[in-house]
């Protein structure tokens, strides 16, 4: 989406300069940063996340005529359909995303008429903060505030009551889980993506000044405060094609290895174990599951490190998590590794690695407190001399969840 500063207002000028009208309904998905757990999710792993103020935001209001019709600021054209009709459409890839939702809404007995939307968002690409899921979520926020609608294990129950000022209840932990499967499947079936399910976790589960630390086998999530640090992202401003074949051949590493060491995923696997039978696997299986084991590991300890308020000793795993991505994993890159150099150089950075996938993008850093600005302006200066881009740091907050 967009990389321009948004608000709520914004996305009902656009609603209204374009359907002539006030908008009904407003919702808002923020885009999420992986702070520590790289390549753990689909390994049964465990992963802390956190929810940040960059937002895609919907404005809509339903309509008579069993049409959809759907607006962004981020692409020229209008794109709009039969609520009978859920197709692709390559001049608007954008409304893949929500069409997704819809169609896996239906495919779940939610009942939904035709609507008008306007999508409008300020989570930057390719900083590793999932303006996809975001949409994803915001899609489904945006029919249940239009058409009230309780999702149950295996499809749609009874819709949800209003408040007197006409407002709905919020989602409850177990609800919030059945959305984020459904927004993957969106995703993984529509979309055709295969992405796991910790952008959309992260952007319901979301708690201001909280780490999510969320457990991939049970599907769990916990929150643990941290206030009075820092949060910025550095973007390494090298476009990458993402790399659905890279992403792809390190699940498969990952997956193969697991059923060379007789386990159901790296989740079960020891350290001990896996150096005992790595004559079992090729040079890159093992690569791959030393870092998965390893990372698993190091969030485990960085969650007591963060509970016992030990922030400088989190950042140290921060530290070790790049170099075991950069080292193992191999999903780092020349720029990311200069970032991590540099913020290692600042007395006032705690941790930093890469955040997403890797293979270029970003980095996300941990800052002491007041260091912030300090530290923008160390790393935007060093990384233009090193490499000639010019780098504008992210100053982040960690908020709420989708409302």
């Amino acid at each position: 989406m967009s990389s321009r500063t948004v608000s709520i207002p914004d996305v009902q000028t656009l609603f209204k300069r374009h359907f002539s009208y006030t908008p009904t309904h407003l919702v808002r998905a923020p885009g999420r940063l992986e702070l520590l757990g790289n390549h753990t999710d689909y390994n049964e792993g465990l992963v802390m996340s956190l929810a940040v103020n960059k937002y895609i935001n919907i404005a809509s209001s339903p309509r008579t005529d069993g049409k959809i019709e759907l607006v962004s600021t981020s692409f020229p054209n209008p794109e709009k359909f039969w609520i009978s009709e859920f197709k692709k459409n390559p001049a608007a890839p954008w409304a893949d995303y929500l069409k997704g939702v819809l169609d896996q809404l239906r495919k779940r007995g939610v009942n939904f008429s035709g609507f008008n939307a306007a999508v409008h968002g300020d989570i930057p690409m390719g900083a590793g903060m999932s303006s996809s899921a975001a949409l994803e979520v915001a899609t489904a926020l945006a029919v249940r505030q239009l058409f009230p609608f309780g999702l149950g294990e295996t499809g749609a129950t009874v819709p949800p009551k209003r408040g007197r000022s006409h407002e709905l209840p919020p989602l409850g932990v177990v609800e919030k889980m059945r959305f984020a499967k459904l927004c993957q499947a969106a995703e993984n079936q529509f979309v055709g993506v295969q992405s796991g399910l910790l952008d959309q976790i992260s952007s319901l589960f979301g708690k201001a000044w909280h780490v999510m630390s969320i457990d991939f086998r049970f599907l769990t999530v916990e929150q643990d405060p941290m206030i009075g640090e820092t949060v910025i992202v550095c973007n390494s401003g090298v476009k990458h094609e993402l790399v659905g074949g890279e992403y792809n051949e390190l699940r498969q590493n990952c997956e193969s290895a697991a059923r060379k060491l007789g386990a159901k995923s790296l989740r079960s696997v020891e350290p001990k174990l896996l150096a005992a039978k790595r004559s079992l696997l090729t040079q890159r299986e093992f690569e791959c599951a030393h870092h998965v084991v390893g990372e698993i590991q190091r969030v485990v300890f960085a969650e007591r490190a963060l509970r016992e308020d030990d922030h400088r000793q989190f950042g140290q795993f921060m530290f070790q998590s790049h170099e075991s991505s950069r080292d193992f994993l191999k999903n780092s890159t020349a720029e990311l590794d200069l970032l991590v150099e540099l913020a290692r150089a600042h007395p006032g950075c705690l941790g930093a690695r890469l955040t997403g996938g890797g293979f270029g993008g970003a980095t996300i850093n941990l800052l002491a407190h007041h260091q912030d600005e300090s530290f923008m302006n160390h790393m935007a200066t060093n990384y233009e001399q090193r490499t000639g881009i010019k780098l504008k740091p992210l100053l982040c907050q960690i908020v709420d969840g989708a409302a």
